[in-house]
């Protein structure tokens, strides 16, 4: 049975990230801590390094800055030029030969969408938006809709030649996209070369795909705030991060009722339904590529499947917040000590 916490039912569950330091001080020899928030990937990126003086930290900050960006004109389905929209472009005609690192990432998304029996699939960006979560979806749409709609998702489709170093999509029109796993990969590139030239603490929290590594230049963790997303200038609880990524995918605001049934915008790339019962998942496991990738395959999954799921992975842990606003954790998560935890 899921552990749940008394204290926290009623109140779902959003996560972000304090140093707990005043920044950007210029104090010669000691520690500090420098951030940097700026939009990249389309989306907040919040970025955290310590360092000796300013000049340092700027230089930590402008390298995962290029990092990032490097990896956005790689993966990028917006980018015409890029290497992903040069797969899309070609599928069902041709392979297109791609450099090693976006075989690579693609050959791991194949993996996980194995592991979870397609419910993470970066062949999603082949549906068509039937559903749209504006307002404007009054009904449900037909069951051929819905089905046609996904006529073209299949991570079976999506083929690998290792040797030519190339990708082709079966199917024209197919298309596959790194929404669900692009931010997280991003982030883990951003400290590993950060680490790569010296710098032994950080936090590149790419809007809420975190990865953290080090202590706070008093030795201290670092550590995530968690908030009621209903109210989110108040901290009720802090888990302390400490080499670890921490993912989390909600569902608070994009959502549609239909039938008395309360739908994600988040949809299962196999059926073309969308997803329900889980209102947000948060994922703890060594990398934000693949806590970003089971967060998304969680709210497909829904709530005892997804914590199932979990339970059997070593070095995976979960927090979710189902409809009914109640907290459920993994096996090895125990909320009630965290909530005495202070930074």
């Amino acid at each position: 049975m899921p552990r749940i916490n008394q204290f926290l039912l009623n109140t779902a569950l959003f996560l972000f990230v304090i140093s707990g330091y005043s920044q950007e001080t210029d104090t010669a020899g000691q520690l500090q801590v420098f951030q940097r928030t700026l939009k990249l990937m389309g989306s907040r990126f919040d970025l955290t390094v310590v360092a000796e003086n300013q000049t340092q930290g700027d230089a930590y900050l402008d390298m995962a800055i290029a990092e990032i960006s490097r990896i956005e004109r790689l993966i990028s389905s917006w980018d015409a030029n890029s290497q992903t929209s040069k797969i899309n472009q070609n599928a069902g005609v041709a392979p297109v030969k791609v450099d090693r690192e976006l075989l690579n990432l693609i050959e791991r998304a194949i993996k996980i969408s194995k592991l979870t029996q397609g419910a993470f699939d970066i062949s999603y960006a082949s549906m068509d938006r039937i559903w749209k979560f504006d307002g404007s979806v009054m009904e449900m749409p037909s069951e051929e809709a819905i089905r046609q709609s996904v006529a073209k998702v299949g991570y079976q489709n999506i083929v690998l030649d290792q040797e030519k170093g190339t990708v082709f999509l079966k199917k024209e029109g197919m298309k596959i996209g790194f929404g669900a796993i692009g931010k997280g990969y991003a982030a883990d590139r951003a400290k590993a070369l950060l680490l790569k030239n010296g710098v032994t603490s950080g936090i590149i929290n790419a809007s809420g795909d975190l990865n953290a590594w080090g202590t706070q230049p008093d030795g201290k963790d670092w550590m995530v705030a968690i908030v009621n997303p209903l109210n989110k200038e108040k901290v009720f609880s802090w888990l302390p991060v400490k080499d670890q990524a921490v993912v989390t995918s909600g569902n608070y605001e994009k959502f549609i009722i239909l039938n008395g049934e309360r739908y994600t915008h988040i949809i299962d790339p196999r059926t073309g339904h969308p997803s329900k019962g889980v209102r947000s998942a948060t994922i703890f496991t060594a990398n934000a590529e693949l806590a970003d990738a089971l967060a998304t395959s969680i709210f497909v999954m829904g709530v005892n499947t997804g914590l199932d799921f979990v339970n059997q992975l070593k070095g995976v842990e979960c927090i979710l917040v189902d409809d009914n606003n109640q907290i459920i954790t993994s096996k090895n998560i125990a909320l009630k000590a965290v909530e005495t935890q202070s930074r």
